[in-house]
């Protein structure tokens, strides 16, 4: 494990938000190849940066312009706290993709009067925003400072029109009853193999008809997409055979808009696991649309780290065992685990909604029958798992909320490897297990679909990191390792994570209330038998897990009425444990838990700067060498995006 050094420092700090960098490590010495390959993916991942902003709400674009524009003209005074306050409410858009939080759904509040934004545009060169500028205050000013306008990015109220409600861009006049009406009439005619339908496309109402906006080249998107497109077809001129099929298949699919050439082109990415470089380029997860239907644009190029792989090769390996001795009803596991891969890799570059801020660990593809029939493909971002490790080795966390010195020990000891370990048994079998019952639709769940799916991958890694296989399979060096894994799990899911919450609010994000579902039910079930104790010292609460064997089988029996729940598509059952467990949040802790993390000056969400990628060309205008730099800031970073990327 390479030492901690002031690389993984925090960049810097602003609002809610604290901004790392990760490392590539091997870059340098790879082959030209590789690296002109790695190059011309991350200009494609980078390329759809104006899709994500778009698919957040439709205003974001007009918004993120004006506010580069005045960031980059305005003629007045900058060393003011009001421009300070600017800068920081525009830096919040550029970690949001918009001015939505981006775990909360929340419209961003500006720290500066509308008298001052006033100010701002009329000291600023505004003249090639795409509103004329007499019009731009008429715009936006609603949208900035009126709370009550378009307040939330997606609303999951269960007593409301969720479209109607949600600022979300993927319907237009359309409600939540005409929009299931319209996608379960497509789901009844698509046989045993669907296609995602929806999962490319904005759904609108014209003239009292449902139409489809696809977002394709030569439709919605387009500039962004023929861009993706271009720098798609210079990597498949450098990739190797097994990969061009891909990456064509990809661009076929971008030009057609078609989702059947994207089931096809999924099934050829999730098949090929012999290349060192791999990369995550579409629409991909639905948990932005209230429905589950319509995917937000993302992309990840990533290399193998093949030492670490190993450990997620065995899971591989023995996925089989792994289903056959889950705690679920039999019906709803699979006779024969497919396809199962799963590897430990670098990132390389981030874009859309994976940037700056990131998932740990991805598993795809999200299509049911796909997973089944031909398997999926999982993999660890250990550079980012390091990244975070290491910047908060030192930052009074772990000590002002562990509930004894043991943990604090036992985490510093275990907790980066016990966490990669559990990322990749939530990625590779967790997700991979179990099975539809036949004739339950893929969205029988609707708004509750990702918050059971990501709760379900979660138990089943709980549950298995305990059991004695691990050991056996040298994944885990000792027991200690996975009760350090089930303190921090409770801690948070009970407790710590609320320092994302705005007090007064409940839970919105759906991994957050996966975490909430398993941590609370299981401290409910156990109380009887004091698995986890909650008590005060000091007047500090503390949750203690007692016993870790009671606590593993509690494990078991929710992930086996979790994976009933998906198997046979009860959404009353879902509904019940998601709102009951999931959502709701306990005041008194809350304000506790907020004025203790306050004193401890720390941010409670962390975010990416992206390597910088520079060509070195020949006299004969060909690349003959790729160099890599870390020295960008998220401003200047942000703002070089914006030159080079925007194209919507």
């Amino acid at each position: 494990m390479r030492r901690e050094d002031d690389f993984y420092r925090p960049l810097e700090q602003f609002a809610d938000v604290r901004i790392l960098r990760y490392r590539v490590d091997g870059f340098e010495e790879l082959p030209l190849q590789t690296k002109k390959l790695l190059y011309f993916l991350s200009r494609a991942a980078l390329s759809g940066r104006d899709i994500i902003y778009d698919q957040n709400g439709k205003f974001n674009l007009l918004i993120r312009h004006t506010l580069e524009t005045i960031y980059k003209t305005f003629r007045g005074k900058r060393d003011s706290d009001d421009f300070r306050q600017f800068e920081t409410y525009l830096k919040r858009i550029w970690f949001a993709n918009g001015i939505y939080h981006h775990y909360s759904n929340d419209k961003l509040q500006p720290g500066f009067s509308e008298e001052y934004f006033r100010n701002l545009l009329e000291e600023s060169d505004v003249s090639s925003t795409p509103v004329e500028p007499e019009n731009l205050l008429k715009t936006l000013l609603p949208l900035l400072f009126r709370p009550e306008v378009l307040p939330k990015k997606v609303d999951f109220s269960p007593d409301r029109d969720k479209l109607l409600h949600s600022a979300v861009n993927f319907y237009e006049h359309v409600t939540e009853n005409e929009a299931l009406a319209f996608y379960r009439a497509m789901l009844e005619q698509a046989g045993e193999r669907p296609v995602s339908v929806g999962l490319n496309s904005k759904l609108v109402k014209e003239n009292g008809q449902l139409k489809e906006c696809f977002w394709k080249a030569g439709g919605m998107y387009d500039k962004a997409i023929v861009r993706i497109i271009y720098w798609l077809s210079k990597a498949m001129e450098v990739a190797s055979y097994e990969q061009k099929e891909i990456i064509r298949t990809l661009v076929d699919f971008y030009t057609s808009g078609d989702l059947a050439m994207f089931d096809r082109y999924n099934i050829f990415w999730v098949k090929e696991t012999s290349q060192p470089v791999d990369f995550i380029n579409g629409f991909i997860e639905t948990y932005n649309d209230p429905l589950g239907f319509k995917a937000t644009w993302e992309s990840v190029v990533y290399i193998i780290d093949e030492e670490s792989t190993r450990r997620t090769q065995i899971l591989a390996a023995h996925a089989q065992w792994f289903e056959d001795h889950s705690p679920v009803d039999i019906r709803f596991k699979k006779k024969a685990v497919t396809g199962i891969s799963a590897r430990t890799v670098h990132v390389c570059m981030l874009g859309g909604d994976c940037h700056p801020a990131t998932p740990i660990g991805i598993n795809l593809p999200n299509s049911d029958w796909i997973r089944k029939e031909h398997g999926s493909k999982s993999v660890t971002l250990s550079n980012i798992t390091e990244a975070y490790h290491y910047a908060s080795l030192h930052d009074g966390f772990l000590e002002e909320f562990a509930a004894s010195k043991e943990e604090v020990e036992l985490i510093k000891k275990y907790g980066l490897l016990a966490d990669n370990l559990h990322t990749d048994m939530h990625e590779c079998l967790g997700h991979g297990s179990g099975q539809l019952l036949p004739g339950v639709r893929p969205d029988a769940l609707m708004q509750y679909h990702s918050v059971i799916e990501e709760t379900r991958a979660d138990l089943y890694a709980l549950y298995f990191m305990y059991h004695p296989k691990v050991l056996e399979l040298g994944l885990l060096p000792h027991q200690d390792a996975a009760r350090a894994e089930y303190m921090a799990y409770i801690r948070a899911g009970l407790f710590t994570q609320l320092v994302r919450v705005e007090y007064g609010k409940p839970i919105e994000e759906a991994h957050m209330r996966n975490r909430a579902l398993i941590a609370r039910w299981c401290f409910e079930q156990g109380k009887d038998k004091g698995i986890i104790r909650q008590y005060s010292k000091g007047g500090k609460t503390y949750f203690l897990v007692q016993d870790f064997e009671s606590l593993q089988q509690l494990f078991g029996v929710l992930l086996s009425e979790i994976q009933r729940i998906k198997s046979e598509g009860d959404f009353r059952a879902a509904q019940n444990l998601v709102e009951t467990y999931g959502v709701q949040v306990d005041r008194l802790l809350h304000a506790e838990v907020l004025e203790r993390y306050k004193k401890l000056n720390l941010a409670p969400y962390s975010g990416f700067v992206n390597p910088t990628y520079v060509p070195i060309l020949a006299e004969n205008g060909e690349i003959k060498d790729v160099r890599i730099h870390y020295s960008e800031s998220f401003a200047e970073q942000m703002m070089a995006y914006a030159q080079q990327f925007s194209f919507l």
